[in-house]
C-alpha cells in the first residue's frame, strides 16, 4: 500500500493529505510507503527541479525547466523484498518518470541509483523538439548511509549527465525502516555538515508592493566560472544585491560569494551559471546565443528562502540584458539593474561576463555598457576641454607679451 501527501513549504500553513495533489510547483514532495502489516519501510521527502536541454526544428537551442509535481503519482514504488530492494517511482507530468533503487549492506543502505526519463514527443513542454522520443538518463548514485539512520540534505545537490541537469534540495530519506518506526537519528550529507553561514537580509516596510527599500551597502564582488571538462567555458565577475518584494515588505540581499556555491553547463547555443548558498536554493543566469554572432542574458530562475519561513520563487525567459558580441565580454562597472519582475530585481556591480568562447580561462576584449561609456567619454572630452583652454590663455598671454616688446622699443 502507498500513502503519500505533498506538503507545502514551511510557512504556507497548508498540509493535503493522501491522495490530494495540489498543483503549486513549490510543493514538496513526500512518501510514507508501507508494507503488508501496514508497517512503514520507506520513508522520504524532498524537493526537486529538472532543467533540460534540447534542439528546435530552426536548430537553435532552447531550456526547459520542470518544476511542477502536482499531478504526480508514486504508482510503482516498492518495499523490496529478499531479491529487489526498496524503490522509489515518481510519475508526473506528459510522459515523465523519476525513479531511485535502494540496496542494503550488512551496517549500511545505499541510495543505489536514480533515473529520469522525458518524452520530447509532448508538444507543449518540447515544442518544435528536432529529435522525438523517449529518453532515460541513468546515474549510479552509490552514496551510503548508515542502518537506521535518516538521511538529511537542505542544501542543493547537482547530477549533470548529457542534456540534463537534476537539482535536489531539503531532502529526507529512509529506506529499511525498522520496526515501522522512522528514525530520528540523522546522517547529514558534507554540505550541510559545512554550510552554516546565512546572508543577511535587510527588512524595509514599504507602502506598496513595488517599493524596494535603499540598499545600506555595496555588496562583495565575486568571481564565478564554469567547467564543461575541457576547460572553463564561461566566466562571470559581480557583485550581486537582491531586491524582493513580498506581502508589502522589501528585502535586500548582498550576497556574499565566499559562502556561494556555484555550478552550470555549456552549451553551443546556451549557457547556464547557477548560484545556491545557505538560504538560496537557486539562481540562475541562463544566457543565449542571438543571430549567430551575440550572446545575451536571456533567462532569470530563483528561489529564496526567506527569514519568515516562507520561499520565494520567480522566473523570467523573456530578458535582453548584458547584449555583447561573441567572441568578446561584457561589462558594467557601474551599478546595474536586470529586472526580472516587479517583485524581483538585481542590482549588479563591477560587472564583467563571457558565457561563450572564453579561451585559455581569460576574459576576452569587452564590449562596455553605455553607463560606463558615458563616463569614458566624458573624461577626454573634459580633458579636452580644459588642454583648449590652457593652449589658449597661453596664447593670449604670449599676444600680450609680443604686443608690449613691440611698445618698448618704439619708446626707444
Amino acid at each position: 500500500m502507498v500513502c503519500f501527501h505533498l506538503s507545502p513549504i514551511p510557512g504556507s500553513g497548508l498540509v493535503l493529505l493522501c491522495l490530494v495533489l495540489g498543483a503549486v510547483s513549490s510543493y514538496a514532495l513526500e512518501l510514507n510507503l508501507t508494507d503488508s502489516k501496514k508497517a512503514t519501510c520507506l520513508y522520504a521527502k524532498w524537493q526537486m527541479n529538472f532543467t533540460i536541454h534540447y534542439e528546435t526544428t530552426s536548430k537553435n537551442y532552447t531550456i526547459v525547466t520542470i518544476s511542477d509535481f502536482g499531478n504526480a503519482t508514486y504508482s510503482g514504488s516498492t518495499c523490496g523484498d529478499y531479491q529487489n530492494g526498496p524503490k522509489i517511482a515518481v510519475r508526473f507530468g506528459s510522459g515523465f518518470s523519476w525513479i531511485v533503487n535502494f540496496t542494503k549492506e550488512v551496517s549500511t543502505y545505499s541510495i543505489d541509483s536514480i533515473s529520469f526519463s522525458y518524452d520530447t514527443n509532448d508538444n507543449t513542454t518540447f515544442p518544435d523538439a528536432k529529435e522525438k522520443g523517449n529518453f532515460t538518463v541513468y546515474d549510479p548514485v552509490a552514496f551510503g548511509i548508515p542502518l537506521n539512520d535518516i538521511f538529511r540534505c537542505s542544501s542543493i545537490s547537482t547530477l549533470e549527465k548529457n542534456d540534463v541537469v537534476q537539482h535536489y534540495w531539503d531532502v529526507h530519506v529512509q529506506a529499511f525502516v525498522q520496526n515501522g518506526t522512522v528514525s530520528t537519528k540523522e546522517f547529514l550529507c558534507d554540505k550541510d555538515k559545512t554550510s552554516t553561514t546565512v546572508v543577511p537580509i535587510v527588512h524595509t516596510t514599504v507602502p506598496s508592493p513595488t517599493t524596494t527599500p535603499t540598499p545600506k551597502e555595496k555588496p562583495e564582488v565575486g568571481s564565478y566560472s564554469v567547467n564543461n571538462g575541457s576547460g572553463t567555458c564561461l566566466l562571470a565577475t559581480m557583485g550581486l544585491q537582491l531586491n524582493i518584494t513580498q506581502d508589502k515588505v522589501a528585502s535586500v540581499i548582498n550576497i556574499n560569494p565566499n559562502t556561494t556555491d556555484f555550478t552550470g553547463s555549456c552549451h553551443s547555443q546556451t549557457a547556464l551559471l547557477r548560484l545556491n548558498s545557505s538560504n538560496i536554493k537557486y539562481l540562475d543566469f541562463l544566457f543565449a546565443v542571438k543571430n549567430e554572432n551575440r550572446f545575451y542574458l536571456k533567462e532569470v530562475n530563483v528561489s529564496i528562502y526567506l527569514v519568515n519561513g516562507s520561499v520565494f520563487s520567480i522566473a523570467n525567459n523573456n530578458l535582453s540584458y548584458w547584449d555583447a558580441p561573441l567572441g568578446s565580454s561584457y561589462m558594467c562597472n557601474k551599478e546595474q539593474t536586470v529586472s526580472v519582475s516587479g517583485a524581483f530585481q538585481i542590482n549588479t556591480f563591477d560587472l564583467r561576463v563571457q558565457p561563450f568562447n572564453v579561451i585559455e580561462g581569460k576574459y576576452s576584449t569587452a564590449e562596455e555598457c553605455s553607463a560606463d561609456f558615458d563616463l569614458n567619454f566624458l573624461i577626454p572630452v573634459a580633458v579636452g576641454v580644459a588642454l583648449g583652454f590652457l593652449i589658449i590663455v597661453v596664447f593670449i598671454s604670449y599676444m600680450i607679451g609680443r604686443r608690449k616688446s613691440r611698445t618698448g622699443y618704439q619708446s626707444v
